[in-house]
């Protein structure tokens, strides 16, 4: 009797990004893409947009997969970097143990959140992992009692708790006995003994806590809806998977998910082994390098908006770029193109039709060229009614109520300059968004993009350009006016593409800008600037833009197959990873302690030590990628050690750095 062929498994990819919901769906063993698509992101609740994409992706496929031939669900998303990027998140409570002065300033927290409450208890440990004092418990009771009203979770941090992660256990402990809310260790994320950065990065993880559970919680209704019965996974911010649950406390390793997931994306769809990635979105463009295949990792840790966190993650450049970027004009001057994003007044329009009178309305004005002209509030797609968050002042409150899921004109409700800072405080926690001119709007206004209302995307670029011009919006002027927004959107494009392939950061010069404005030559110099290998290019927006930055410099593009949904793509085809850091270090007396991430041990061999933290690295790294989902994960170990002066044998030992790396496929993806 033959063997019977086993029946198709499917992998679903998902991304979540800050305009678009993406759905892939690839066959596992075949290697192709059998269905894409695509749903707006509605903030106000996930699982919208999340159900959306995935009915539309498998209505393709018109009944030929069942919900149980759906081996694995992975999600990619954008949403950890782009809150950190615009300084969105949840209030935290910050407890710092045993810093000084010093340390709390170098942690950058109070100038970056100042309305954060923190506080400093005594305790902490030395370089030993010894104990500088016990831990104050009174103040830190004191502490939280005054802390937990205003806050949704917590942060901690204590000095050297990477040798001796006591005191940030106990605070914990204290934390969840007296609040019951979410808490974060900075010894959870990072291993480094740089206890200031291991704080901020301890902060900004405990922000994005409500976001990812919110997404996990979003995507796993749209599960149940459509009867997907599978593991899920989300990807991290080193393009590897980890389950959902093990992701839920950590969020802040999925910061540059979605670049992540791009970059496994690009390279499968693409086929190319070395090549420089642009991923642009709604609101950021996120740049990184593949050479021979392999991604460059920052082990130092990624650094978004401004901010170099401690987690590991692809080598990536992020900017505030892309087709939803806040266009700000200026009477009589230039045009500023993002950070900040907004929704696009074609993509509202669309949705609701009543914005077209309100802009006809606003250009109808006899003042005319108020600055808020074409500019609109709203609350997030799809919000749901729910309790006021914690931590609104009054005036935050009142504007907050006034918000409707329709949109309003911004002059009706930010009417005073109090109202506008509420309303700009609404809008850096999430819970409210703008609309208003952007790139994609441009590109409506010159027929280069019809996913939405042009004549919207037109009536916005007349305000715009009469603001901008100080004149009555002629049809020249209005149609310059979105060709300047879409020159500064290309110009930037380019720019950022060079920066990457040079590797570093270059000042501004004439040759660089002679470039990327689309200029051949400066003065009687013919300038040409080309990156030595393609770019490839994925993301909604790219197509807009990116056939003129290949024109510009005269290099390769690369538009692979299901280019837009590449994220959503490389959700699916990623691996489980985990790398485990254990250390040991000789005092120069025979003594040598070993620094695990679970605790510290002490030796009097070094043979012993090393053999020790050789297998404590090895089986740390390989429980947590069986928890995160792997099969039969393959671990490679390895050792760099540096002795004292003349030392002859591990004896002289100084320090050794033992670094395990777990790697294995999904379970239910083998």
């Amino acid at each position: 009797m033959p063997a019977q062929t086993a029946a198709p498994s499917y992998l679903v990819g998902v991304d979540t990004g800050g305009t678009y919901t993406d759905a892939a769906i690839i066959e596992a063993h075949g290697h192709r893409v059998v269905a894409t698509a695509k749903a707006i992101t509605t903030k106000g609740d996930l699982a919208v947009g999340v159900g959306e994409a995935l009915s539309a992706a498998l209505a393709q496929l018109q009944g030929t997969v069942a919900p149980q031939q759906i081996a694995m669900v992975s999600v990619s998303t954008t949403l950890a970097t782009n809150a950190v990027v615009e300084g969105h998140g949840s209030a935290v409570g910050v407890v710092l143990v045993g810093f000084d002065a010093a340390m709390v300033q170098r942690t950058g927290i109070a100038k970056a959140f100042p309305e954060l409450p923190l506080a400093v208890v005594a305790g902490g440990h030395n370089h030993n992992g010894d104990a500088l004092c016990p831990l104050d418990e009174d103040a830190l009771a004191h502490a939280l009692d005054g802390m937990a009203p205003a806050v949704d979770a917590f942060a901690v941090a204590s000095t050297f708790a990477v040798r001796n992660p006591a005191h940030e256990h106990a605070v914990r402990d204290h934390i969840v006995a007296r609040t019951g809310k979410p808490v974060t260790l900075s010894t959870e994320l990072s291993s480094s003994l740089d206890a200031p950065r291991r704080a901020l990065t301890a902060v900004l993880n405990a922000r994005l806590i409500a976001r990812i559970s919110g997404l996990i919680d979003a995507v796993q209704r749209a599960m149940v809806a459509l009867q997907i019965q599978c593991p899920l996974m989300i990807v991290k911010g080193d393009g590897s998977l980890a389950l959902a649950e093990s992701v839920a406390t950590r969020p802040i390793e999925t910061v540059l998910s979605g670049p992540a997931a791009s970059l496994v994306g690009a390279q499968w769809l693409s086929g190319l082994q070395s090549f420089i990635l642009s991923d642009m979105g709604g609101t950021t463009t996120d740049l990184g390098l593949l050479i021979d295949g392999r991604p460059k990792v920052k082990e130092e840790g990624a650094e978004v908006g401004g901010w170099r966190t401690m987690v590991r993650a692809i080598d990536v450049r992020t900017i505030g770029l892309g087709g939803d970027s806040e266009i700000s004009a200026h009477p009589k001057g230039g045009i500023a193109v993002g950070p900040q994003r907004v929704a696009p007044v074609s993509l509202v329009a669309a949705r609701y039709p009543e914005t077209i009178a309100m802009l006809q309305a606003d250009l109808a004005d006899v003042d005319g060229g108020s600055s808020l002209h074409g500019k609109f509030v709203l609350l997030p797609f799809s919000a749901k009614a729910q309790a006021v968050p914690v931590g609104l002042s009054p005036r935050e409150r009142e504007a907050l109520a006034s918000v409707t899921a329709a949109p309003q004109p911004l002059r009706k409700i930010a009417n005073s300059l109090p109202a506008q800072r509420a309303l700009e405080s609404l809008r850096r926690k999430g819970l409210v968004q703008l609309c208003s001119f952007t790139p994609s709007d441009a590109g409506h206004v010159l027929g280069l993009q019809a996913n939405w209302s042009a004549d919207a995307a037109y009536l916005a670029a007349q305000l715009a350009a009469r603001l901008r011009d100080m004149k009555l919006p002629t049809p020249e002027r209005t149609r310059q006016f979105a060709q300047d927004v879409w020159e500064q959107t290309v110009r930037l494009s380019c720019r950022a593409v060079l920066q990457t392939a040079f590797g570093s950061e270059v000042a501004d010069s004439p040759l660089i800008d002679t470039v990327c404005s689309g200029q051949a030559t400066l003065g009687w110099a013919q300038v040409r600037i080309q990156p030595s290998v393609p770019v490839v290019a994925v993301g909604g927006p790219v197509r807009v833009f990116y056939p003129e930055v290949a024109r510009r410099l005269g290099c390769e593009v690369a538009f692979a197959p299901h280019c837009d949904v590449a994220n959503a793509v490389g959700a699916a085809a990623g691996v489980v990873a985990h790398s485990i850091t254990v250390r040991v270090v000789g005092d120069g007396t025979g003594n040598f302690r070993v620094h695990a991430p679970s605790g510290t041990r002490q030796f009097s061999n070094p043979t012993e030590a090393l053999d020790t933290a050789h297998a404590w690295a090895e089986q740390l790294a390989r429980s947590a990628v069986l928890a995160m989902g792997a099969h039969a994960p393959e671990v490679q170990v390895s050792v760099q050690k540096q002795w004292m002066p003349n030392a002859v044998s591990d004896a002289g030992l100084l320090e050794a750095v033992v670094q395990a790396e777990a790697i294995g496929r999904p379970t239910a993806a083998r």
